[in-house]
Formats: structure tokens, sequence, C-alpha cells
């Protein structure tokens, strides 16, 4: 059993289907995504997309964002998801350190990502690879 992590340069059928079943699993109002946005995802300056497999089905997703600040080279983790039936399998823990190594190579000089209280085991996950919790507060504008 081993996990592949793999950086996605198109769009294939079989990335479509993992979306639709994974992305319900992460947030109940987030919009499916089809192969144009996908497209725009990939195709996106500064964005990589990364999939987990486990016996080369699509198992989790991760999305590593990198930008120039004034400050440096950042990087943000986002909607990362694993499949429920492949929960407790490090895949979680593959994504995320390749999502490091790839932001630290490319000369990033953070890696942030945020993660609800109620993810109890994400947030382990995340200390565990050596993230630490800052004080901040975290505003969104939404209309």
């Amino acid at each position: 059993m081993s996990i592949e992590i793999e950086v996605m340069t198109e769009v294939t059928d079989e990335l479509v289907e993992a979306f639709q079943r994974l992305l319900p699993q992460l947030s109940r109002s987030a919009q499916p995504l089809d192969e144009e946005a996908l497209r725009t995802l990939l195709t996106w300056g500064g964005t990589r997309l990364l999939v987990a497999r486990l016996d080369g089905q699509i198992i989790g997703t991760l999305t590593l964002v990198m930008f120039p600040i004034p400050t440096g080279l950042r990087a943000w983790i986002e909607d990362v998801v694993v499949d429920e039936a492949a929960r407790g399998r490090s895949v979680g823990a593959a994504l995320t350190q390749e999502a490091i190594r790839l932001a630290q190579a490319d000369g990033a000089r953070t890696v942030d990502l945020t993660s609800r209280p109620s993810r109890e085991a994400a947030n382990r996950l995340y200390e565990r690879l050596g993230f630490r919790l800052r004080k901040s507060n975290v505003y969104r504008f939404a209309e």
C-alpha cells in the first residue's frame, strides 16, 4: 500500500470524477467543479493541485498557492480533503509534506493553512508536521 503524490498538469475525466466525489466531503456549500473550473485551477499562476493516489485511484487532494508579497514569497495550503474511506492511512500527511517540500524548493519563507477547530484529527496532523497555531484574527469579507 503505497501512496503516490502527483502534481496535476491536465484535466482528465478521472480528475473531474474525483472532485465530484471529494469536494462534498470537504464542504457542503462548495459548488461542483466541472472540467472548465478545474482547467482554470490548473492553469492559474502560482497554484498547484496535488492529488494522492492509492492503487492508482485518486483518494485525496490539496491545493498549494504561492504568491510574492513585499516580505517574501509565501505559500498557502488550501482545501485538503481525503476520501472518508481512506482516512487514517497518512494520506493527508503525504499531501501536506509534499506541498511543504515544493514550497520550500521554490523559496517560500512560510507555509500557512487554516483548519476549523472541529477538524480535530486534521489539527493534530498539522501540529505533528510542525505547524504552530498563530495568534491571529482571520477575517472574511462576503456580501
